[in-house]
């Protein structure tokens, strides 16, 4: 495609007639028929004048370079969705433990994997969307504190079931040894967490 085919086509487009574009420019009819039947090419200044009407520049009209597309679309800090992960968590953490003191139900625990689950895809989703250079930190962030969160409910469940027979989303310790098993609970459950946690911030740490 050269100058004269390209004045036409955005010409054409643009659904006016010769005259009509010659009328913007400031020229005859005769000129622009020169200029599309290639007996003839437009002066710099014509050139201007016509990038101008039809939006395109001059290395478009001259050379049919397209115009690049400049896109400035900030995309969201990944720590945004770090909050809203961690809450949906967290929320799901308190719902179930409720849930299961009222009723006792195996339902706190399938609500607990609901909300968690929905917290992971929250920031794992907005984590792909967002600003790359927000993602490293968010990732350190979102583990940080998640691995604990997430790590509650499956540690008290076993813990539960080894100790008392039957599962619940936080550690129930019957008897007169209440304070000694609590204590195993806890000393445990920092212990794995704290492993989890370092094991994976170590991994991102590597990335």
């Amino acid at each position: 495609m050269n100058v004269a085919d390209r004045i036409q086509n955005l010409r054409k487009a643009k659904g006016i007639s010769q005259e009509e574009l010659a009328d913007r420019i400031g020229v005859s009819r005769q000129s622009v028929s020169k200029w599309e039947s290639e007996q003839s090419l437009p002066d710099i200044d014509k050139v201007i004048i016509i990038s101008e009407f039809f939006d395109v520049t001059t290395d478009y009209i001259l050379k049919g370079i397209e115009k690049e597309v400049q896109t400035n679309e900030k995309k969201a800090d990944a720590n945004i969705f770090v909050i809203v992960g961690t809450a949906f968590n967290f929320i799901g953490l308190i719902v179930s433990c409720a849930v299961w003191h009222d009723e006792q139900t195996p339902m706190a625990l399938a609500i607990a994997g609901i909300f968690i689950a929905f917290g992971c895809m929250i920031f794992g989703v907005g984590f792909f969307s967002s600003e790359e250079r927000t993602r490293a930190s968010a990732k350190r962030n979102f583990w940080a504190v998640n691995i604990w969160l997430i790590a509650f409910i499956p540690f008290s469940f076993m813990f539960n079931v080894i100790f008392t027979g039957f599962g619940a989303p936080y550690p129930i310790i019957p008897g007169a040894w209440n304070w000694v098993g609590l204590l195993g609970f806890g000393l445990g459950y920092i212990v794995l967490s704290l492993f989890v946690t370092l094991s994976q911030l170590k991994v991102i740490g590597k990335k």
